[in-house]
C-alpha cells in the first residue's frame, strides 16, 4: 500500500510556481496580426450584411416606387380622356389601354397589362415574363386581388403590383371615360428577383474585393507589427546579451512613443542594476583587499601565540587592534556602499553658523591642537547637519594624524558667491607635510593615500575617509577639495549649494581669511 502523496494533475506546474510562464505557441506578432484580421473580418461582415439589407430595400422601394409612378402617369391619361392621335375623346375603355400601352416600354422585370371585361387582354410588348404561360395566370391572380396595390408571391418569384379600376361613364365611376358601358383594369407589376440577383451579383464582387482586402491587410498587418515590436525585440536580445561580467548593453531609443518609453524604462533598469552591482563588486574587492591584510596578522600571531603571559598580553593587545582596524574599515566600507542609495542624505534647513560652532566643538576632543576658528558664514543653508559633521570630522582626524601635539590647526566657514550661485565653503587647515601635487589628484578615492601618509607615524589609516568626504560632498551635489604647498601644511574643504533667495543679502565673517576655495584642487 503505498502512503505518498502524489501531485494534483490540475495543480500548477513547478515552471509556473517558480514565476516562469511557458512561451506562446504563436509569437506577439502574429497574435497582433491575427487580432487585426479578426476585427477586419468582424468589420466586413457587419458591413457586408448591413449593405446587403440596404440594397435588398433599396430594390423593393424602387419596385414600389415604380409601380406608384406607372399607376399615377395612368391616372392622369384617364382624367384627360383624350386620343393623342385624334384629338378627340376615347371612345371606349379598351381604346383607352391600348393607346396607353402603346405609349410605354417595359423596364427590368417589370409587366404591364389592360383587362376589359372578362376576356380581352391588351399587354404591353416586352413584358418581363420570367416564362411562357406565366402572364394570364399571374394577370388573373392579381384582378382577384383586393385594393389598389400589394405583393404576389408567384412560382417564380415575387411580383410588387398596383391597379387602377376603369368604370364606363354615366356609372358613377371616379375616372369616368366616354366609350361602352364595359369596365377595364390597368395592372402594373414588377419582379423583384432581377433585382435581388443583382444586389447577390454585388455582394459577391464586394465579398471577393474584401478577400483580396484582407489578404493585403494580413501582410501589411504583419510587416507594421514587426516594426512596432522591434524595440521589444531589441530589448529581449539585450537582455539575451547581458551577463554576470557586461552589463553595459543597452536598448536603442527610437522616436517618442511608448515603446521608446519602454526601452528608457528598461535602459534606466539597467543602469540601476549595473550601479548596483559595480558597487556590491567594489564592496567585495574592496573588502577582501584591505580585510586579507590584518587577518593575515591575526591569524599568525594566534598561530605563534606564546606562553609568557607579557608577550601573549602584547600579542593580544596587537590581535585586538587589528580586529579594530578591521572594522573600522568595515564599517567605512558599509559607509561607502550606503552612500549610493538616494536616502544618504537627508537635507534640511539649518543655521551655518550653528553648524560651524557644533564642528567646532566636536573636533576638539579628537588631539592637543591649537583649534582656531578663523571665521563663520551667518544665514541659512540646506544640507544634511550630521552629514557635513562627519566630512569635517574626517579632515580633523586627518589633519591631527598628520601634525604634532601643539600645532595649529585652523577652521571656518564662509558664504561665496550670490544669488543661485551662492555656495556654504567649510574649510580646515594644519602646518603638516602637506599634499603633493601628484598625490592631489587621487587622495579622494578608495584606498589612496599621499606619500606623507604612507610613512610610519602617518599609516593608521585605510584610505577611506577622504572618499567618504567625497561622497558626502556628492551626495549635496557639492564637491569636496584640497590646497597645499608640500611642507606648508594643507588646506581641506568642502562646498556645497546654498541658494540665496535674496541677493542683497550679505553674510558677515569673522578673522582672517584663507585663500579661496577654488584655488585648490576640487575632487
Amino acid at each position: 500500500m503505498t502512503t505518498g502523496t502524489t501531485d494534483d494533475a490540475s495543480g500548477p506546474s513547478s515552471v509556473e510556481r517558480a514565476g516562469v510562464r511557458q512561451r506562446p505557441a504563436l509569437s506577439a506578432r502574429w497574435r497582433i496580426t491575427a487580432w487585426i484580421m479578426l476585427t477586419t473580418f468582424l468589420l466586413l461582415v457587419v458591413v457586408f450584411v448591413v449593405t446587403r439589407n440596404l440594397l435588398l430595400r433599396d430594390v423593393d422601394s424602387r419596385a414600389n416606387h415604380d409601380v406608384a409612378q406607372e399607376a399615377s402617369e395612368f391616372r392622369t391619361f384617364a382624367a384627360e380622356g383624350v386620343d393623342p392621335t385624334t384629338t378627340e375623346p376615347f371612345t371606349s375603355v379598351s381604346r383607352l389601354l391600348e393607346v396607353f400601352l402603346s405609349r410605354q416600354s417595359a423596364g427590368q422585370g417589370e409587366v404591364m397589362a389592360g383587362v376589359v371585361g372578362d376576356t380581352e387582354i391588351l399587354e404591353l410588348p416586352g413584358n418581363a415574363w420570367p416564362a411562357a404561360g406565366e402572364g394570364r395566370r399571374v394577370l388573373d391572380e392579381l384582378r382577384a386581388q383586393t385594393g389598389p396595390a400589394g405583393v404576389l408571391m408567384t412560382d417564380h418569384g415575387e411580383i410588387r403590383w398596383g391597379k387602377v379600376e376603369l368604370e364606363p361613364s354615366g356609372e358613377g365611376s371616379a375616372d369616368p371615360v366616354a366609350g361602352p358601358a364595359q369596365p377595364g383594369t390597368f395592372l402594373v407589376g414588377i419582379y423583384t428577383d432581377p433585382g435581388r440577383e443583382l444586389v447577390d451579383r454585388t455582394m459577391r464582387v464586394l465579398a471577393i474585393v474584401g478577400l483580396a482586402g484582407m489578404i493585403v491587410t494580413t501582410g501589411v498587418a504583419y510587416l507594421v507589427a514587426g516594426r512596432i515590436l522591434a524595440p521589444v525585440r531589441s530589448v529581449r536580445m539585450v537582455a539575451a546579451e547581458i551577463s554576470e561580467n557586461d552589463l553595459t548593453a543597452r536598448v536603442p531609443v527610437i522616436g517618442r512613443d511608448d515603446v521608446a518609453a519602454l526601452a528608457q524604462t528598461f535602459n534606466a533598469m539597467l543602469d540601476r542594476i549595473e550601479d548596483a552591482y559595480t558597487t556590491q563588486r567594489q564592496f567585495v574587492d574592496d573588502a577582501g583587499h584591505e580585510l586579507r591584510t590584518p587577518i593575515t596578522v591575526v591569524r599568525g600571531h594566534l598561530e605563534l601565540l606564546p606562553d609568557d603571559p607579557e608577550e601573549r598580553r602584547k600579542t593580544l593587545d596587537l590581535v585586538d587592534s587589528e580586529l579594530g582596524r578591521m572594522g573600522r574599515i568595515v564599517g567605512d566600507l558599509l559607509m561607502l556602499a550606503k552612500s549610493e542609495q538616494p536616502d544618504f542624505v537627508v537635507a534640511r534647513t539649518a543655521d551655518a553658523a550653528q553648524l560651524m560652532l557644533d564642528i567646532e566643538s566636536k573636533v576638539q576632543p579628537l588631539g592637543d591642537r591649537r583649534w582656531l576658528l578663523m571665521e563663520v558664514a551667518e544665514g541659512t543653508c540646506t544640507v544634511d547637519h550630521e552629514r557635513i559633521t562627519q566630512a569635517m570630522l574626517q579632515y580633523a582626524s586627518n589633519a591631527v594624524r598628520h601634525t604634532d601635539d601643539g600645532s595649529v590647526i585652523q577652521l571656518g566657514s564662509r558664504f561665496a558667491g550670490v544669488g543661485p550661485q551662492r555656495h556654504l565653503s567649510i574649510w580646515i587647515t594644519d602646518d603638516g607635510p602637506g599634499v603633493e601635487q601628484e598625490d592631489a589628484a587621487r587622495i579622494f578615492e578608495r584606498f589612496q593615500r599621499g606619500r606623507s601618509a604612507s610613512a610610519p607615524q602617518h599609516s593608521a589609516g585605510a584610505g577611506l575617509g577622504l572618499a567618504i568626504v567625497r561622497a558626502i560632498a556628492d551626495a549635496h551635489h557639492g564637491v569636496a577639495w584640497v590646497r597645499s604647498v608640500p611642507g606648508h601644511g594643507a588646506t581641506f574643504g568642502i562646498d556645497v549649494p546654498a541658494p540665496d533667495p535674496d541677493p542683497r543679502a550679505t553674510n558677515s565673517s569673522a578673522g582672517a581669511v584663507p585663500p579661496a576655495p577654488g584655488e585648490g584642487d576640487r575632487r
